[in-house]
């Protein structure tokens, strides 16, 4: 593990043990199940979701941390549990790209929002999206639970042990 930025890189590991976890229960839900519209539901299913947390990195980062043109994904191309796996799989090659690009991390700077700019740190960059992904998670399995698939008991999905994230660490 490169040492510039390793607390973000292990914080970002742990929180994808999680959602890795949260993706093996979600292939077990039915995919018309996965994508069924509930007009009470954030963003309208449980892709959705997804869509929104995976479009929260991308705008964040890539859009506004590293000046990247960067459109919303649409969440009829994203059909399934393995699309969103391909999605995450550039944010976290994204990820991976900023925390080698913000060399001082806790260094103001200014990024694009609506019609001002903000001021704020690559690692608020990386964490906001981080603990904003977090936040849907609860609903996500909320969700699952009012349309029938608990999540399991078992592994919780918050974040994984430093054991358990050394393989991402390493590679």
């Amino acid at each position: 593990m490169t040492a510039l930025n390793a607390d973000l890189r292990a914080a970002y590991a742990w929180a994808r043990v999680g959602r890795e976890r949260l993706l093996a229960w979600l292939e077990t839900v039915p995919g018309d199940v996965y994508t069924l519209e509930r007009p009470e539901f954030a963003f309208g299913s449980l892709r959705n979701v997804q869509v929104h947390v995976a479009d929260c990195y991308r705008m964040w980062i890539a859009a506004r941390g590293l000046g990247d043109p960067v459109t919303r994904l649409d969440a009829r191309a994203l059909p399934d549990v393995a699309a969103l796996r391909a999605a995450f799989a550039d944010v976290d090659a994204l990820v991976d790209r900023a925390l080698d690009a913000f060399v001082s991390p806790d260094e103001p700077r200014r990024v694009p929002f609506g019609d001002r700019e903000l001021e704020v740190t690559g690692r608020w960059l990386v964490m906001h999206p981080l603990t904003h992904e977090f936040h849907h998670k609860g609903q996500l399995l909320t969700m699952g639970r009012v349309l029938g698939f608990p999540y399991p008991a078992g592994p919780d999905t918050d974040l994984g042990l430093p054991e358990e994230a050394a393989e991402l660490l390493s590679s």
